[in-house]
């Protein structure tokens, strides 16, 4: 009698445990963000550009890279394809990681607004 009632409460365990390390592994990929110890340092920015939280335009900025202000990109100025968009004179869906030195914002910016692209 114990064995019926105990079958139970292993299997719901089970689940309970399965489902809880698929959510777990698929938050983990999601929040990852490019390597910052290898970066292209003194990039300007051709124009203002807004630093954003995803690579897509709709995103949250969380900060601005001014004109003519130097800042570093994150991965050696990889090039990671994100949203499309139309902005610094070109159309393109490449982005970069990084930030000006004025602030310690980081985020993602569309290439085509940076001198490195």
């Amino acid at each position: 009698m114990k064995f019926t009632l105990l079958a139970p409460a292993v299997a719901f365990s089970a689940v309970a445990l399965i489902g809880t390390t698929v959510a777990t592994g698929g938050t983990a990929v999601a929040a990852s963000k490019p390597d910052c110890s290898r970066a292209i340092t003194n990039v300007p920015a051709k124009q203002t550009v807004k630093i954003r939280t995803h690579a897509k335009v709709g995103a949250t900025a969380v900060g601005q890279w001014n004109k003519g202000k130097k800042g570093g990109l994150c991965e050696d100025g990889k090039f990671f394809k994100g949203g499309s968009y139309n902005l610094c004179g070109k159309k393109s869906n490449k982005w970069l990681y990084g930030g000006p030195y004025s602030s310690n914002k980081r985020g993602w910016i569309p290439a085509s607004c940076l001198k490195w692209s």
